[in-house]
């Protein structure tokens, strides 16, 4: 398998494990990946997941060129096939953190713009060099990046194919943190398992909400957001959470 799945204490990794190829995706590896988001959003036990690629060099080049991209180009598979990889129509309300360890390029781009935290090694690379090729990003990317970040900047990536580093991305605001190569899976681990010990709940209903009232008119999603925020405040997380504050100590969840 090239798709490692592995979990502990509440937090699922799961790796992207071609390095020879600079874990470029394979026909079975979109399948794999798709198969591994699922089983990490139905799993309880799972509260945070990291998502990264294996080796220095690559995080994810994106689909095999000699074997994803030419089957698309016959015609031989829709490319909505590849849709639980790019987590569309996919709606995990867990945390999803990146470790972005180099080449971020393509669809290795798409897929980590569906996820919430993402954490770049200073080495990284990113592109989306789909118009250079006649294609373009359908993984996601034309839906949501200028819903993520600006226009302009966003129009720079998309019709530019070039290549740009992490510390342009976290001035795009598409990365959170710039790090050291050898630091950069440690703090995506580090903010996985912190966030994995806040309340489960919360933080379902928080990516629900952001998820939700994006795309309302502003008076219906306050409208919403009070139904969420009263669905949250009667929880059983809240309860715990509230009385401990009282009485000043810590909470557990």
């Amino acid at each position: 398998m090239s798709i490692r799945y592995d979990f502990q204490d509440h937090v699922a990794v799961i790796t992207l494990d071609r390095p020879a190829k600079l874990n470029a995706l394979t026909l079975a590896m979109y399948a794999d990946l798709g198969a591994a988001f699922q089983h990490a959003a139905d799993d309880a036990e799972v509260r945070a997941i990291v998502l990264t690629g294996a080796g220095s060099r690559s995080f994810c080049v994106g689909a095999d060129l000699t074997e994803s991209i030419p089957a698309l180009a016959r015609n031989d598979i829709d490319i909505s096939a590849w849709d639980p990889a790019h987590l569309k129509h996919v709606n995990i309300d867990k945390p999803i953190i990146a470790a972005i360890n180099g080449l971020c390029m393509g669809g290795g781009f798409e897929i980590m713009l569906a996820t919430d935290i993402r954490i770049a090694s200073d080495a990284a690379i990113f592109s989306l060099p789909e118009v250079s090729l006649g294609i373009v990003p359908a993984g996601g990317t034309l839906a949501r990046l200028t819903r993520q970040i600006s226009r302009a900047h966003a129009m720079e990536l998309l019709l530019t194919a070039g290549r740009f580093g992490a510390a342009d991305m976290l001035r795009m605001g598409v990365v959170n943190r710039v790090t050291r190569p050898k630091d950069c899976l440690n703090q995506a681990l580090e903010l996985a398992s912190a966030t994995a010990r806040l309340s489960p709940g919360a933080l379902q209903i928080t990516k629900r909400a952001v998820r939700e009232l994006a795309d309302l008119p502003l008076e219906q999603a306050f409208v919403r957001e009070a139904a969420l925020g009263q669905m949250a405040f009667t929880s059983a997380d809240a309860r715990r959470g509230l009385q401990a504050f009282a009485r000043g100590d810590s909470v557990t969840y």
